[in-house]
């Protein structure tokens, strides 16, 4: 045996394991990803209604969505109130750029229903004024 099929083998050998392991972990991560999976309605729900409040609001020059908007892979965003046969409502708070970077107070709270299939807008529930207190307000997700 020379020396060159000799580490050829042992990396072979050495690669072989670590390979088979790294198999086995993303084979289990993909299963439990998939199990966890937010539905497709629903993430273009979100960017249906956080582009909604952007456009009601003066465009991005103008006006931030709080972060949660931003968030289509989680199954329990703060912003989606509620989900129903009825659609998605969502409630969430908004200022002028920057305004969670500076930790200022956001000066808009916008509640919308977008459709069960995320394409539409079917009711413009608030646009104004936060109704609660910035300290009874939830924390805009980071």
């Amino acid at each position: 045996m020379t020396l060159l099929s000799f580490t050829a083998r042992r990396v072979k050998t050495a690669l072989l394991a670590p390979l088979a392991v790294s198999a086995l972990i993303a084979a289990s991560s993909s299963a439990s990803l998939a199990q966890w999976r937010v539905p497709v309605e629903e993430v273009r729900a979100i960017n249906f209604a956080r582009t909604y409040a952007v456009a009601l609001n003066g465009g991005l020059q103008a006006y931030r969505p709080a972060p949660c908007m931003f968030v289509t892979a989680s199954t329990d965003n703060p912003c989606l109130v509620k989900r129903s046969p009825d659609g998605f409502l969502f409630r969430f708070l908004g200022g002028p750029p920057a305004w969670v970077e500076r930790q200022q107070p956001a000066t808009l709270e916008t509640e919308v229903l977008i459709s069960p299939d995320g394409r539409n807008l079917v009711k413009l529930i608030f646009n104004g004024a936060p109704r609660r207190p910035a300290s009874q307000a939830p924390a805009p997700a980071s």
